[in-house]
């Protein structure tokens, strides 16, 4: 029987069960199994100490990159991560690398990093905690404003106006525009036209000057605009997870040239790169270096093609893309690439105890294992077979278990020519 106080963890069995047969770990499937991967965890939970102790420094973290073959647990380690980070006060954001945001585009994997933003304890988006929990009194809103305002600081005008439009029109005056101005702060475009209208109306048009801006460049500064902004609303910093990095083996050279040093530059492999408040974990495939890198010779083929562009910003670009494919090539030495290292017994028994939670059905003790198989492959081969068993009792299930290539020959269906291009639209 079902009772009101059993609801809830069935439900959230159930949840569990239904995101590990599917092959895509939920919150609820986290808490459930764990994770098995304590270095790696270490390292985290220590980028989360850093986060919060370099801010008052107004220095930033580098971030974690992790590997791991196909089905070893790498989203299932992201979403354990996600939980850490939400459950110390980290608001934390989500990406998977796919033609809708493709690594290689900084604007478009902003965007995708606000939208899948969680904040701590709450539902709803970033921008509806911004707009419902900012204290202009506090102290930490105080700070921020003085950032956004210094002389020292490298931010386009668009920010500085914003800032001050969203404050003076806050408490309901102007809900339409403080509405645009975080969709602004989120990756769309405010015209110099709207904000100057804006200012007008408050008294203050003068003394903002729009210059022409790059949407690359103001992309890049929305990232420290908003950690900064997210700190300012009481959160202990912003964490990105990005997963199915190895996807960018598909690009053409120069997107993979740019996808690299992308990488590089939110891992913050180099100093001048990490903003404070901000820090990232990529999740990539441990075969990509043998697979892509060496097959495609990317170091020598990148570098080749960048000095025969000679385009400006070429050697910032190759310089970029090196980093980052120096720290695919580090990951052994770092041991971050995720070991087969899962108690398999361990794993069917909190498999079992979830599936009776969700449905109600003791599935049997024994279980098959197969040292070939990942620890993925496992789980979804045990939760096939009691599915089959409690709905056909006489039924003996037979389940094959194979293993999935990936293919990194290129894609002409991800190719964005004005990207490839390397063209960057301005914003008046």
């Amino acid at each position: 029987m079902i009772t009101p106080s059993s609801v809830k963890p069935q439900i959230a069995s159930w949840r569990a069960v239904e995101a590990l047969r599917a092959g895509v770990p939920n919150s609820d499937a986290v808490q459930a199994l764990g994770c098995s991967h304590p270095l790696v965890e270490e390292r985290f939970r220590s980028m989360l100490a850093e986060i919060d102790l370099g801010f008052s420094r107004g220095e930033g973290t580098q971030g974690v990159l992790v590997a791991g073959d196909f089905g070893s647990g790498k989203s299932h380690l992201l979403e354990y991560f996600q939980h850490i980070a939400l459950e110390n006060n980290f608001v934390c954001s989500k990406v998977v690398v796919s033609k809708e945001t493709p690594l290689y585009g900084p604007s478009k994997v902003y965007a995708a990093a606000v939208q899948a933003a969680k904040v701590p304890n709450r539902s709803g988006t970033l921008l509806a905690a911004i707009a419902e929990d900012l204290d202009f009194e506090s102290p930490e809103y105080e700070d921020f404003y003085r950032w956004v305002f210094s002389s020292r600081t490298v931010l386009n005008s668009r920010f500085a106006a914003s800032t001050f439009v969203f404050e003076r029109g806050s408490g309901g005056r102007y809900p339409d525009v403080s509405d645009r101005i975080l969709q602004f702060w989120a990756g769309a475009r405010v015209p110099a036209t709207e904000l100057r209208s804006w200012l007008k109306e408050l008294g203050e048009v003068a003394a903002y000057k729009f210059e022409k801006v790059s949407e690359l460049v103001l992309s890049l500064q929305r990232y420290e605009f908003m950690s900064r902004l997210i700190r300012a609303t009481g959160y202990a910093g912003w964490v990105i997870l990005v997963d199915e990095v190895e996807l960018i083996g598909r690009y053409s050279v120069m997107q993979r040239a740019k996808s690299y040093a992308e990488m590089s530059r939110l891992l913050g492999l180099s100093e001048d790169d990490r903003t404070p408040g901000l820090s990232t974990v990529f999740a990539i495939t441990s075969a990509y270096q043998s697979e892509v890198m060496d097959q495609k010779q990317d170091e020598e083929k990148i570098a080749l093609k960048l000095r025969d562009r000679g385009k400006p910003g070429d050697q910032q670009l190759s310089e970029k893309a090196e980093l980052g494919m120096r720290k695919i090539r580090q990951l052994p030495l770092e041991n971050m690439i995720l070991a087969e290292n899962f108690d398999l017994r361990e794993v069917h028994e909190k498999s079992r105890v979830m599936y009776r939670q969700a449905y109600g059905w003791n599935p049997p003790e024994d279980y098959e294992t197969n040292p070939t198989w990942r620890i993925r492959q496992h789980i979804k081969r045990w939760i096939n077979a009691w599915d089959l068993v409690r709905l056909y009792p006489d039924y003996q299930p037979d389940i094959q278990v194979s293993g999935l290539r990936q293919s990194y020959s290129e894609d002409l269906d991800l190719e964005d020519p004005w990207d490839e291009e390397g063209e960057d639209p301005a914003v008046r």
